[in-house]
């Protein structure tokens, strides 16, 4: 097993509806999917992002795109136009979050590396 930043395994986007920020984690393979929708749990968000959220934390898996939506509530201070927050919108919080570290399997790590190196010799980039 190795510690490792989710960075490593998912891509991130997040956005918000006033106070309520929603962070889509998108796996970089099925497998890669199928651990996180075990080890990225409402406590484990909610420490990661260390007393911002207020609200409660919401899971929803979506299986046909390998990904899972992260609702935060009470997440923004208030919303873009109430708050004094730097990041009105919310738009760093997927960032903020592919910092958390997991515990992981060698192998899973080796398949998030050659899911990397597919994708950017898809885009013959590398």
């Amino acid at each position: 097993m190795k510690r490792i930043k989710l960075e490593e395994l998912a891509f991130a986007r997040s956005g918000d509806k006033g106070d309520v920020s929603n962070i889509g984690i998108m796996a970089k393979t099925k497998n890669i999917y199928n651990f996180l929708s075990k080890a990225i749990t409402t406590e484990k968000v909610k420490e990661c992002f260390a007393g911002m959220i207020k609200g409660d934390v919401e899971i929803y898996p979506v299986p046909n795109i390998d990904s899972l939506e992260i609702i935060l509530r009470q997440a923004l201070g208030g919303g873009a136009t109430c708050t004094l927050r730097f990041d009105q919108t919310g738009k760093s919080m997927g960032q903020a979050l592919l910092r958390m570290e997991l515990e992981v399997d060698e192998g899973l790590l080796e398949e998030a590396k050659k899911a990397d190196e597919d994708i950017l010799k898809s885009y013959r980039i590398g």
